[in-house]
């Protein structure tokens, strides 16, 4: 979904080309693997096991099991793109590590985490028990950029909230290059573009999108609220709406306009007020409209909202008490 014809791609004139996320180059095919020494193996197993685990791998020139094991470790290895490193020793050289961890036949693979051995096999197992190795040292392919996708995207939630609409589009557009049908990254980009007041590039960005992507909640937020900002438009001008309720404050069609105005000026509170004024004076108005209106403002809000967290308790009192 990157690219120039796509409507949220250079958002705000910063996109993703230039935010940190996703930025290193994918190392090249045998970076991952290695030769150790004794005097090397610290550095070169023990610490870097506290980075990811570290699959050391006991051969020797003369085994023929180590002659069919080591091409499919190393394949496995580069394949699985970083999530293990592959540290191969050869005990004829250097025997004593070997010796220290009680090896006493070769091929013999060890699997060091934090520091430590954690798991091991011997002998020159098939492709896919070795696949079935590291799915289990390191976890399923892709946790590990889910979990960073995940911290990105808090990362930009929180500058959105804060304000910074351009640092936000930037780590919204690096998701996005990163996993095309990221909704919350998509969603979070339209968020971004209503913030510049680029409402028709919003909604553009949220239409003819995959049927998973596109009944997303985070998808369907991001389009209801851009429904209520273009009803808000249409109702007329805030302030003379609250000279009129000034002068009869039970107008319940004027409350409830001027509800939904403040509410895409980002007064949620007052807006939820407006509307419990209504619900207090008038549960009948509008066939119970004021709640409804209320829980189609939670829908945009998020159910973690401050505003949404403290209008469900004030909602709750009022409908159980």
């Amino acid at each position: 979904m990157s690219g120039n014809d796509n409507p949220y791609s250079n958002s705000l004139g910063q996109m993703s080309a230039s935010a940190s996320y996703g930025a290193a180059p994918a190392p090249a095919m045998g970076s991952y693997i290695t030769d150790t020494t004794t005097a090397n193996f610290t550095k070169d197993v023990i610490e870097e096991s506290r980075n990811q685990p570290v699959l050391v791998d006991f051969w020797a020139p003369w085994c023929g099991p180590c002659k069919q094991l080591t091409p499919v470790l190393e394949k496995v290895v580069n394949e699985a793109q970083g999530r293990v490193k592959l540290v191969k020793m050869n005990i004829d050289d250097h025997p004593s590590i070997a010796g220290q961890l009680g090896i006493q036949s070769i091929p013999a693979v060890i699997a060091f985490v934090g520091g430590r051995p954690a798991d091991g096999f011997m002998g020159a197992v098939p492709e896919s028990q070795v696949r079935e190795f590291i799915d289990r040292i390191a976890g399923p392919p892709g946790a590990d950029q889910a979990a960073e996708i995940e911290a990105v995207l808090k990362e930009a939630d929180e500058l959105l909230a804060s304000g910074d609409v351009n640092g936000a589009a930037q780590l919204y557009g690096a998701i996005m290059q990163a996993d095309p049908e990221n909704a919350k990254a998509l969603a979070g980009m339209a968020e971004c573009m209503i913030s510049a007041n680029q409402h028709e590039r919003a909604r553009e960005a949220l239409t003819e999108l995959p049927d998973e992507m596109a009944k997303d909640t985070a998808i369907q937020a991001v389009l209801k609220k851009l429904d209520q900002i273009e009803e808000a438009r249409k109702l007329g001008d805030p302030v003379a709406i609250e000279r009129e309720l000034a002068v009869n404050p039970d107008d319940h069609a004027a409350r409830m306009k001027l509800a939904k105005i403040l509410n895409v000026e980002g007064r949620r509170d007052e807006a939820a007020e407006n509307l419990f004024y209504i619900m207090r004076k008038d549960r009948g108005y509008d066939d119970d409209g004021a709640r409804r209106q209320l829980l189609q403002f939670f829908e945009v809000w998020g159910f973690k909202d401050a505003a949404t967290v403290a209008a469900r308790r004030k909602l709750s009192a009022m409908l159980f008490s």
